[in-house]
């Protein structure tokens, strides 16, 4: 499969996949093609490691779940220091967050009229869990 060049008819007759959803894996960046004339190109490389990266391979050992959540999380404080502490401790925890929490975000403001952070999460729920102790710990 590594030297041939697969058309998205061809991708899509083996994977027993629609055509058009071939087409918007290649638009997403997930799979990656080339153009040639008016269609796509799909080295034997490219979909092996489309196929390593997804579950449509054939992989039915690997069950697990993605699960995402978000929440907004108001947070009283005690003044400015209390507030960069507050916020350098989140950033610190997105900054170092580990790779299988992927695309997880934290956002914050200050809400300086009513004394208080308000931080926005999104993401992996194990993630949205281990910040949630995070800041219970902090104000503890």
């Amino acid at each position: 499969m590594d030297k041939d060049y697969y058309t998205v008819e061809r991708i899509s007759e083996l994977l027993h996949i629609h055509p058009k959803t071939i087409q918007r894996y290649i638009r997403e960046g997930k799979l990656r093609a080339a153009k040639v004339g008016k269609s796509w190109r799909v080295s034997g490389h490219d979909l092996s490691v489309f196929l390593k990266g997804s579950d449509i391979g054939g992989n039915d050992s690997k069950t697990e779940r993605n699960i995402t959540a978000s929440a907004v999380i108001d947070i009283s404080t005690n003044g400015a220091e209390d507030v960069m502490r507050i916020m350098n401790v989140l950033t610190a925890a997105i900054v170092s967050k580990p790779p299988e929490y992927s695309k997880s975000t934290i956002q914050s403001q200050y809400i300086e009229s009513e004394n208080m952070i308000r931080v926005t999460l999104w993401g992996d729920i194990r993630f949205m869990s281990s910040i949630a102790e995070m800041i219970r710990a902090i104000l503890e």
